[in-house]
């Protein structure tokens, strides 16, 4: 399916046409990324964005962490989290509920904590390995 927007690794099931473009049915998406906070749930993948939810267990905590080039925008769909920001070696925290939304631009240190079984709606650039991890419950810190 070559030439067609949106199409990774050949992965195209039926062309869809709207107007003078050509899109495609992407039939690898959504799936499920395992986490020990969670899961992600990957619904939307292309060379230029990556759409995806975060599910977190509540009291999980994600990595203590920063990307080099990923920037990403995060909407709470449900639940309650905590939002942990460093900046200027200063740690700040602030609770969002459902409908709160922030944007985490490359190299802000950041992490989450779900205070309550919690969905987030994460829109960002590609680079979904991007990750720079400095501390880790969980024991993924290199």
């Amino acid at each position: 399916m070559r030439g067609l927007r949106g199409v990774r690794d050949g992965v195209c099931d039926e062309p869809v046409v709207a107007g003078a473009e050509a899109s495609c049915v992407r039939t690898d998406l959504p799936y499920r990324v395992e986490k020990p906070w969670g899961h992600e749930l990957i619904w939307a993948r292309t060379d230029r964005y990556v759409g995806k939810i975060l599910h977190i267990e509540p009291g999980h905590v994600l990595s203590l962490q920063y990307h080099n080039k990923k920037d990403e925008s995060i909407y709470v769909l449900a639940g309650e989290i905590i939002l942990r920001l460093q900046r200027d070696e200063k740690l700040s925290e602030r609770r969002m509920a459902q409908g709160a939304a922030f944007h985490i631009e490359p190299r802000l240190i950041h992490q989450f904590e779900a205070v309550t079984a919690s969905d987030l709606l994460e829109a960002s650039t590609p680079e979904i390995d991007d990750v720079v991890r400095l501390k880790d419950r969980y024991g993924r810190v290199p």
